[in-house]
């Protein structure tokens, strides 16, 4: 499994508060799954925090569902991507998903006022869309770092 660090400008050093996270890319028919926020025409790969005692793989499956819908049988974890922010280390491991059913979303408030709604992309699209990370590091500071993690991520998986 391949790792990748993000160390970003604002990085002091040293992390007091770490958020573990799971991920899963899925594809279908040459299609990517992503999560997109409709208000705000964010684009990210489905997925969220680990819950305490949470298996990595459970936290996948339970993310993409309550995101997308879709359930889904992950694969064992193929790449960890480590962001280190002010005095934050964040940790997202991810997993290929291959859709096995179809359930009911769960959206958090934030993502309901956001309109969150599951779409499908080619990895090539998303790459492009993703690769324009570094237009938003003064402006967005959310899609900045959104966009350069699933970037790298979809470049370590799929290739440039």
């Amino acid at each position: 499994m391949k790792t990748i660090e993000i160390v970003g400008g604002d990085y002091v050093g040293k992390w007091e508060w770490e958020r573990p996270a799971c991920r899963g890319v899925v594809l279908r028919e040459g299609r990517l799954l992503l999560s997109y926020e409709v208000v705000s025409g964010l684009w990210m790969l489905p997925g969220g925090g680990r819950e305490a005692g949470e298996e990595e793989s459970a936290c996948c499956v339970r993310e993409v569902a309550e995101e997308t819908g879709y359930l889904i049988r992950p694969s064992e974890c193929v790449l960890q991507i480590d962001e280190y922010h002010r005095n934050w280390r964040m940790v997202n491991k991810y997993f290929f998903g291959t859709v096995i059913g179809q359930g009911e979303r769960n959206l958090t408030e934030r993502e309901a006022q956001a309109k969150m709604e599951p779409r499908w992309r080619t990895p090539e699209d998303m790459l492009a869309v993703f690769s324009r990370y570094p237009d938003y590091e003064e402006t967005d500071r959310l899609r900045w770092m959104l966009y350069q993690r699933d970037f790298l991520a979809l470049r370590a998986l799929f290739g440039e």
